[in-house]
């Protein structure tokens, strides 16, 4: 139940004064507002700001903070819930202060609902709306377009050039954790890089950073050898765990590269400074590599070193690329729609904020924007 508190009393000093529960909020809070009569507005007496005291029941008043003379509202936090406040105004001029009458009693509750926060409300049923009818389509079977992601589609051509040439395939998580989405997602990367390596019978090497991340790393690979029938070429010593020292994996994994000389080279994770180290490295022995990485300051590095690099959401995307599936394929297509409206939203935002400003005359369009503005925007 909103329960809403709202006084208002006339003086000699201020024409208005109303104090309430402040709406929408988790409670604990009182709004205050009030106006000065204009009678007492004046250049030669000027107001320098607003005092607001508060009390209890049968207690003294006490400073709760001032505002500047340009505001007439003040919020007062930090209160408790259905006790009795009593609040008086004091404008404080250069040559004297003019006080209000005591308004009160006045309580604070929480509510149910916060109505400021109502255009997150509309955008998650949305959401959820769109999601649904992807992924309603792709159980359908009905074919949904996802461009083509080069690094993805190179993977096959990777390990088969490693298998010709004879050597190992060696893939690196980076930095990551296991909490990290990004090394969620290269391990289903690594998933389709084990089962192609199964198939081929081309060895797998795989150091790793964090133990955990080694833990999972193994039962990934050992499943998908498993699926490719071919559980006798799994070697759980080639996926080793280095060390947790950044530089001193980065030359672990640097000495593996000049001793094994792999033919293919993933680094597929969260990478640091180290990362032009690894890339340049993998490089020097003409292995073939593809990057993929969150990490918006190494991109650049990866690009220029690698043959194939997946930037930033393409990691995210891999699993459904890879193995597709009605869930992850409607969720997909479901996500680029709604990146696509937000697009728009803000090109026609941009637009009418731009017209509004040059237009001021003109209410509909400085309405069209506050519309926009109050459902869009987060508060």
């Amino acid at each position: 139940m909103l329960l809403i508190i709202f006084l208002i009393f006339q003086n000699s000093y201020f024409q208005s004064i109303k104090g309430y529960d402040t709406p929408a909020d988790e409670g604990g809070s009182i709004t205050l507002e009030w106006q000065l009569k204009e009678e007492f507005i004046s250049d030669t007496n000027p107001i320098k700001f607003f005092e607001i005291y508060r009390k209890e029941k049968g207690k003294e008043f006490i400073n709760a903070g001032f505002v500047l003379s340009q505001y007439n509202t003040y919020e007062d936090k930090g209160l408790t819930d259905g006790k009795d406040y009593y609040y008086q105004i004091w404008a404080i001029r250069e040559k004297d202060t003019l006080k209000s009458e005591i308004i009160g009693p006045i309580r604070s509750f929480p509510q149910w609902f916060n109505s400021n926060r109502l255009n997150v409300l509309i955008i998650t049923i949305i959401l959820f709306i769109v999601f649904l009818y992807y992924i309603e389509k792709a159980k359908k079977g009905e074919k949904l377009f996802v461009r083509k992601i080069a690094g993805l589609d190179a993977i096959d051509d990777a390990v088969g050039r490693a298998t010709e040439m004879g050597r190992p395939i060696l893939f690196s998580f980076g930095l990551g954790f296991i909490t990290d989405v990004v090394t969620i997602a290269a391990l289903s990367i690594l998933s389709k890089i084990a089962k192609k390596c199964a198939e081929y019978g081309t060895r797998l090497l795989i150091p790793n950073y964090d133990p955990i991340v080694m833990a999972a790393a193994q039962e990934t690979v050992k499943e998908a050898y498993l699926e490719a029938n071919r559980p006798d070429l799994y070697k759980e010593g080639d996926i080793t765990y280095l060390t947790s020292d950044q530089f001193g994996y980065a030359a672990g994994c640097d000495g593996i590269i000049l001793r094994e000389k792999p033919g293919a080279i993933f680094w597929q994770g969260y990478f640091f400074a180290e990362s032009l180290i690894l890339a340049e490295t993998g490089h020097s022995v003409g292995a073939i590599q593809i990057a993929g990485t969150t990490a918006i300051t190494q991109l650049p590095f990866f690009i220029a070193a690698c043959d194939y690099t997946l930037i930033g959401e393409e990691m995210f995307a891999a699993s459904c690329y890879l193995k597709p599936e009605p869930h992850m394929l409607g969720s997909l297509k479901g996500e680029d729609f709604l990146k696509a409206i937000i697009l728009i939203i803000f090109v026609v935002a941009t637009i009418v904020a731009t017209l509004a400003v040059i237009f001021k005359n003109f209410t509909f369009i400085n309405n069209l924007f506050q519309f926009i503005n109050n459902i869009f925007i987060l508060k």
